[in-house]
């Protein structure tokens, strides 16, 4: 068995040269990803930085708002109300994680559910799970995009999915159920976890913990996405060369689903755009 090595880091390459022939298709009013970092944390800065450096890749136009650490809900939550009615910004990303006593779910809950790109709102994640056109989490949207792109059927599948985030693994359940996949959401109270692994047809590790899904609990000719990203290039699954002999397809760490995760963003941003010129 020859196992498909599906790469994110290509597919978002090509992608991003549509991305950027539509982007010249819209008029010449400036669109706007604003972007909001609030404190210090330096592998946040690092992703916003990649961010703003995708979008200059296919001509949208960025805002970086950094705000101390001591930043209050009440003066992040203005932050946004001020975007939300900027008609130059059409979306809004608020990075991840905020300080501690900032209420995270509130502010993001604040942001306009049609200027919500990186899909953290309830009110987005709601139109998801009933189906409803909506902007979708940027890492289980890249994920999706990324099975569909390499004709990874999911319908009647057993799909089984490590973490239950508000922002990757419960909209990842939603959408593998709107393809048709049979979920299994797991956690860290999930038990005898190596055994259900065993019996799932797609495996997507999301539980944040560097190589903790072993290669030999996957099954032969699982579907293996690896969701994680660690210092020194580690994934949440330690795959070596016999484990992937025996998968029917697998995402590298690095170049699997974290340059399709960036890209999503875009895709979202992008239509988001198209949407407002439209009106």
């Amino acid at each position: 068995m020859t196992a498909i090595k599906l790469d994110g880091a290509a597919l978002a390459q090509q992608n991003e040269i549509q991305l950027a022939a539509r982007m010249a298709a819209l008029d010449e009013y400036r669109h706007i990803l604003a972007t909001i970092l609030v404190g210090d944390d330096p592998s946040s800065a690092i992703y916003v930085r990649m961010k703003c450096r995708a979008c200059e890749r296919i001509g949208l136009g960025t805002r970086t708002i950094h705000l101390p650490h001591e930043t209050t809900t009440r003066e992040l939550l203005d932050t946004l109300q001020a975007l939300n009615a900027d008609h130059a910004v059409v979306g809004i990303l608020l990075q991840h994680p905020v300080p501690a006593h900032i209420d995270e779910r509130q502010c993001f809950d604040h942001i306009a559910v049609e200027k919500d790109v990186d899909g953290v709102t309830c009110h987005g994640f709601g139109r998801l799970a009933m189906q409803v056109n909506t902007f979708a989490s940027a890492t289980p949207l890249g994920i999706a995009r990324l099975l569909r792109h390499y004709e990874i059927p999911l319908a009647g599948k057993d799909a089984l999915i490590i973490g239950r985030s508000a922002i990757l693994g419960k909209p990842m359940a939603m959408m593998l159920l709107n393809d048709d996949a049979t979920v299994t959401l797991c956690h860290s109270h999930t038990t005898d976890l190596p055994d259900k692994i065993a019996r799932a047809d797609l495996v997507i590790a999301a539980l944040g913990k560097a190589q903790w899904v072993q290669g030999s609990w996957l099954k032969d000719g699982a579907v293996a996405i690896d969701a994680g990203y660690h210092i020194g290039g580690q994934g949440d699954m330690a795959l070596h060369a016999t484990d992937i002999e025996r998968l029917s397809a697998y995402t590298p760490v690095p170049g699997g689903v974290g340059p399709m995760t960036i890209n999503s963003l875009m895709f979202n941003t992008v239509s988001a755009a198209e949407k407002r010129s439209a009106h």
